[in-house]
């Protein structure tokens, strides 16, 4: 399995030193896997899932909408979370003197 590096040029030592660390990335990603599969089997056999254990069971809150923080009293279907633009009956009801606060739910 040895190799004699001395007699071997740069570029072909370049070229295995390039292999090695493949090697060892692969290696690396297969112990990985390993592991993980590992520790699922061992939290499974407590009745965990291994996202439990390591806390990791917060839900996303990508794609959800955040509560209406404001509401329009000419139509009050119309609400504003606070976020983003503001609706132009927000702009409607501060021009015609209200306050922001006014129109807090």
């Amino acid at each position: 399995m040895g190799h004699d590096l001395s007699g071997m040029t740069r570029k072909e030592l370049i070229n295995l030193r390039d292999k090695v660390d493949a090697a060892i990335k692969t290696a690396e990603q297969r112990e990985r896997q390993e592991a993980l599969k590992a520790a699922e089997k061992a939290a499974a056999e407590f009745g965990f899932s291994l996202a439990e254990l390591s806390g990791e069971t917060r839900k996303s809150t990508k794609g959800t909408k955040a509560q209406p923080k404001y509401r329009n009293p000419a139509n009050p279907e119309q609400t504003w979370s606070g976020r983003g633009r503001k609706p132009q009956w927000v702009h409607d009801a501060i021009q015609s003197g209200a306050d922001i606060s006014d129109l807090e739910i």
